[in-house]
């Protein structure tokens, strides 16, 4: 059901209720009901009902006790239909022909001339039982079927043929709001209205001198016009357009928001109506509605504008001219949804024309509309997040998003449309392409300049947003880097988590520039025998000794493989680590391994020694987490540096919020710069959970040094893609 015809619908009978006599409303109160006498008291209304009907039905005539007997029947019915519960028992109860008989007078009796006995009363009764019955859509139908119709067209035209009296402004009155009802959303019924002649009538009925009857005909007519094009351009022709402009200027803030209202649903999809309606002024006297202290009104003028501002670019401008656009941010502050839904709605629409962005901006639009991103109202997200969609395509409006931390506000929004998620996708995207030459330059002025948390947010934003050849410039040269790495030790989890996520975000753009270093090269060409050559005695010219067991091999692979095993062959080369395998080795003994064919390979498991030479031999190796750390210690005891490559990444597959600071220990104790990048890389990723740890701050200022030779060596890379 569409918005608009929601409140029309509740504002028609609650129109219809509000303007019954009092006296009546108090003489035939409905007695309350309880679930222990609902029975007994439902038996009991529906023979009151009854006897209302019965008593219409035998006093249609013109004799003053059937005119005074058909007066009360008809408000009583009235008191009746207003209670939901009772509409269908009225209607089984053949409430519905009764009622419709007494809308036309009776027929005179012999001799009477003057005017008669309670005449336009019982219509008038008769009319708003009627439109109270045609609340609930089952019965429209039923009424219109009756003959309802051509009897309240009758009703409309008697301010014609009588003065301007109390009876017959409430007879025409009622009877056009009947009209609304029984048209509400049915498109049938609205057709019949047409035929029937009605639209003439109604638009005439605007320019009557009773205010309430001008409002009901305005309600019917903006029912008639809602998605019926046949019936908006009858509206049109007969000349409704410069009444309904006037009345937009009434102080009377019922007027006004009835004739914004009507043409809100005629300019609706009708470019041609839209047009005829700008022509008659209407422009300015909506703009004014958006200061009405009618919120109803307010919000039919912000739709309104949104509507005429959804394609005519000069009519954005001028709309913008006129001063639409301060109300309309007062608007998104307000306490009602909807009332902020048109408003942002209205400005999203003013915001595809360049210079109304740099205008919405400059008036303070951005910072209620990013608060707006956080409405659990589906249609208000995406209608504000449509609105920052259009001003980010300015470049003025950029860097004024970034620094009120807007570009957080969408990066971390929960939006509740899919649609939404989709317009805030191709905002960022948008910022993206528009942060070089001056929005940068601007962005990096106030990271030099502005306050603390501006210059934070600004470095938060460009941290996913700035291109890959500026992130030298911005993160290294410009000291981002150092305000991202102050994130991570401020004393807020929030500013840490901020910090480790764009620092995980600008570290994996930039890995993906950079591809991680492939392992450093041997001094001598690699000589690889093959996997039949692993452990076997063919040709084997060393044997090793390892937890008493012979493994077989062959100098020449050994020699091309690391300098570890030239050291130990030809005395050419003293390893300069010290490792526990060098310190039971003298100059002595090295002479001995020279000149001996077995050498003993003490502390090393023999599955852990296998899979060292199945490298050696073959280049490559499935390595087993079990036995990865200790494979690991091997490849750097012998520089490997491939297999330790190898180790490093097998073992990073294993890091976890438990075990990554044992990891990073790992890591330093064999120079594993990897591994030691994946638990920095881990560390940052997983920093929401690792916060709650009680070691993670000291792991944090631990690690600090490493992140910034990290990102350092990273970011300094010339920016070539590969």
């Amino acid at each position: 059901m569409d918005r608009r015809m929601i409140s029309t619908r509740k504002s028609s009978k609650r129109k219809l209720e509000q303007d019954s006599e009092p006296e009546n409303q108090d003489r035939h109160k409905i007695p309350a009901t309880d679930t222990a006498a609902s029975y007994e008291s439902h038996q009991k209304l529906t023979h009151d009902i009854q006897t209302q009907v019965d008593i219409l039905n035998s006093s249609f005539s013109s004799l003053e006790a059937d005119r005074a007997a058909a007066k009360r029947a008809t408000s009583v019915l009235s008191q009746f239909a207003k209670t939901e519960d009772l509409v269908d028992t009225m209607v089984d109860c053949g409430a519905v022909p009764a009622l419709v008989m007494h809308l036309q007078a009776p027929p005179p009796t012999r001799g009477e001339n003057g005017p008669k006995l309670y005449e336009h009363e019982v219509e008038r009764g008769s009319a708003l039982a009627l439109g109270l019955l045609a609340v609930q859509p089952e019965h429209q139908q039923l009424i219109v079927d009756a003959g309802a119709l051509t009897h309240l067209v009758e009703l409309l035209k008697r301010h014609k043929n009588a003065d301007n009296s109390r009876a017959v402004n409430g007879a025409v009155r009622k009877a056009a709001d009947a009209i609304t009802n029984l048209a509400h959303e049915n498109s049938g019924i609205k057709t019949r209205v047409r035929i029937e002649g009605a639209i003439s009538y109604l638009v005439e009925l605007l320019e009557h001198a009773d205010t309430k009857v001008q409002r009901a005909a305005a309600g019917a007519l903006r029912t008639l016009a809602f998605k019926n094009d046949e019936n908006k351009n009858q509206i049109v022709e007969c000349n409704a357009l410069p009444t309904l402009v006037m009345m937009l200027r009434s102080e009377d803030t019922a007027i006004h928001y009835e004739a914004v209202g009507v043409i809100g649903n005629l300019v609706h999809s009708s470019p041609h109506i839209k047009k005829a309606v700008l022509l008659a002024g209407a422009l300015q006297p909506v703009i004014g509605l958006l200061s009405s202290p009618c919120s109803e009104s307010q919000r039919e003028a912000a739709l309104l504008l949104g509507q005429f501002a959804a394609a005519d670019s000069d009519c954005k401008v001028h709309i913008v001219q006129r001063g639409a656009v301060k109300p309309l941010i007062d608007m998104l502050e307000s306490s009602d949804v909807q009332l902020k839904e048109m408003a942002a709605f209205a400005l999203g629409r003013l915001a595809q024309e360049t210079h109304n962005q740099a205008g919405i901006a400059h008036n303070g639009g951005i910072v209620p509309l990013l608060r707006l991103l956080d409405s659990k109202s589906g249609p208000l997200q995406h209608n504000a997040a449509f609105t920052l969609y259009g001003l980010v395509d300015n470049e003025d409006n950029v860097a004024d998003l970034i620094k009120v931390g807007g570009f957080q506000k969408l990066q971390d929004g929960e939006f509740i449309i899919q649609q939404t998620k989709d317009c805030v996708a191709k905002t960022i995207r948008r910022l993206e392409e528009k942060i070089h030459g001056r929005v940068l330059n601007h962005l990096l002025y106030l990271m030099r300049v502005a306050e603390r948390n501006i210059q934070r947010r600004v470095a938060l934003a460009l941290a996913y947003l700035c291109a890959p050849d500026d992130r030298k410039v911005v993160f290294i040269d410009k000291n981002g880097l150092d305000l991202l790495l102050g994130l991570l030790e401020s004393g807020s989890v929030k500013l840490q988590c901020d910090g480790s996520v764009a620092l995980y975000r600008l570290a994996t753009k930039a890995s993906s520039v950079f591809p991680v270093d492939a392992a450093p090269l041997s001094p001598t060409p690699q000589v690889y025998l093959g996997e039949q050559y692993v452990n076997n005695p063919t040709l084997s010219d060393v044997t090793f000794l390892v937890e008493g067991k012979r493994f077989y091999a062959h100098r020449i692979c050994l020699l091309a493989s690391s300098d570890a095993f030239r050291a130990m062959f030809d005395g050419g080369y003293r390893v300069k680590m010290v490792m526990d395998v060098w310190v039971t080795y003298r100059r002595t003994q090295q002479l001995q391994e020279r000149n001996a064919k077995d050498v003993e390979i003490p502390n090393i498991r023999w599955d852990v020694f296998e899979l060292m030479m199945r490298f050696i031999y073959t280049g490559s190796v499935e390595i087993n987490i079990d036995l990865a750390q200790d494979l690991l210690r091997a490849a750097d005891q012998y520089l490997l540096d491939g297999l330790k490559r190898l180790c490093e990444c097998t073992i990073a597959q294993d890091i976890s919020v438990e075990n990554v600071s044992l990891m990073y220990e790992l890591s330093e104790g064999f120079n594993a710069m990897s591994l030691r990048e994946s638990c920095i890389l881990f560390i940052l990723e997983q920093f929401d959970k690792l916060c709650t740890k009680p070691w993670s701050s000291h792991l944090i200022q631990r690690i600090m040094p490493d992140i910034r030779r990290y990102f350092e060596k990273a970011l300094g890379k010339p920016t070539k893609l590969t």
